[in-house]
């Protein structure tokens, strides 16, 4: 087969709506669809657990800080996880390392719903991290690997707003499962829906295959693919630390959002199931919509520009959300809108700018270490939240703890360089 099919095609002198899509391979466009559907449905099984998460609790009879330690289990061992994807990417390859992680990921959230107890439940999320974690870093360099450098921050982007379609059907299927089945059986129910990705499988098995000039470029550096050690060397070493750092702010002050809105709908604005069902919908279209502006500003303004400007506008969103006083449940409605929107225009970035940060030998390797290194770290805000709920703080005053970690993140942006129109191949 010729290697130019490989490559995207030139783009129109004049910009035309999807051009990002239309200049994609045929190649291409199938790595496309596979990342995309990974993506959200990992999306999907991540979810399960916060909207679960009060079911769990009564269940179980667990207090606010063990409800915590379930994601941060969860996202720590997805630390490892991603890391461990991201050196696997580089030795066999993004398709082979695509299908390990969504087969991980898909049969340890099945068995969450068989857990008999608060342990075995703890386990099984664990080892369901592994998944989670590799998932993302290997679907998203496929995808740069095979974009027009023109538009390589957009068509990342979509991937990364699967993110908001996993979540959307998420609280769908939490909505309508909630709603006819008893509470002690639903959130079992729910974790069981978790097997849709096993039919990806199938699918990324037949039809995807990496970039050959990717391809070419990996076994002609052999055993110096895939190497942790790379990233720690010469130049590297600072790209990896300012890297982490950016992955750890902008990831710890989402999962402080993803892991206790729910519970704050529900407790703090005393919403039923279907209310928050509602409310958490109109973020999500408020997400949808951000990850793909925030692709398209990406390519125009730069991967910093783009990740400043979203790490100010979260904390400034997140702080007046928690401040709406009791009673005026419309304005919570309103500003989950711009809050979903700014917190997913964020992520835009972060596929493009850590996979051209990261020469071909390495980009597995570094892009996998430091945005997995961020969710590790990062995991411990939801847990840090969960114990400061029960303080005199309650649980609104604890969730501005997730304020921090955008701010964190705006400061590491200062040590990195800007990446925009840099060739991966």
């Amino acid at each position: 087969m010729s290697l130019s099919t490989d490559l995207p095609a030139e783009p129109a002198e004049r910009a035309v709506p999807f051009d990002w899509f239309r200049t994609l391979s045929a190649k291409g466009k199938r790595a496309f669809i596979g990342a995309f559907g990974g993506y959200g449905l990992d999306a999907y099984d991540f979810q399960v657990l916060p909207l679960a998460l009060g079911a769990i609790s009564s269940y179980f009879l667990i207090s606010s800080g063990q409800a915590g330690l379930l994601t941060t289990v969860t996202l720590v061992v997805s630390a490892l996880g991603g890391a461990l994807a991201g050196v696997l990417a580089d030795k066999i390859g993004r398709v082979r390392t695509l299908q390990l992680t969504v087969a991980t990921y898909t049969l340890f959230t099945v068995l969450c719903g068989f857990a008999p107890n608060f342990e075995t439940l703890l386990i099984f999320r664990a080892f369901q991290g592994l998944g989670f974690g590799g998932e993302w870093a290997a679907g998203a360099i496929l995808v740069a690997e095979y974009a027009h450098t023109k538009y390589r921050g957009r068509a990342v982007a979509y991937v990364q707003s699967a993110w908001a379609v996993g979540w959307g059907l998420a609280v769908l299927v939490y909505t309508l499962v909630f709603q006819f089945v008893s509470e002690d059986l639903a959130w079992r129910v729910l974790f069981w829906t978790g097997a849709l990705p096993a039919l990806l499988i199938i699918w990324v098995r037949r039809n995807l295959t990496d970039s050959e000039t990717v391809t070419q470029r990996r076994e002609s550096a052999g055993k110096r693919a895939g190497s942790f050690v790379a990233i720690f060397r010469g130049d590297l070493v600072r790209t990896t630390f300012f890297a982490s750092v950016l992955a750890t702010g902008v990831q710890g002050g989402y999962y402080t959002l993803a892991t206790w809105l729910p519970s704050y709908l529900k407790k703090s604005r005393h919403l039923n199931v279907v209310g928050t069902g509602g409310y958490l919908f109109f973020l999500i279209g408020g997400a949808f919509l951000g990850y793909v502006t925030g692709g398209i500003l990406a390519d125009r303004l730069g991967r910093k520009r783009t990740i400043q400007l979203f790490a100010v506008l979260s904390v400034v969103f997140l702080v007046a959300y928690i401040q709406v006083p009791e009673g005026a449940n419309t304005m919570v409605l309103l500003l989950g809108f711009p809050l979903g929107f700014c917190t997913a225009a964020i992520f835009s970035s972060f596929g493009s700018f850590l996979s051209e940060l990261y020469p071909t030998a390495s980009r597995g390797t570094g892009q996998g270490f430091t945005y997995n290194f961020g969710r590790g770290v990062g995991a411990v805000f939801p847990t840090v939240v969960g114990y400061l709920a029960s303080t005199t703080l309650g649980l609104a005053g604890a969730m501005m703890f997730g304020a921090f970690g955008y701010l964190l993140a705006a400061i590491a942006l200062f040590g990195l360089p800007e990446t925009r129109g840099r060739e991966l191949a």
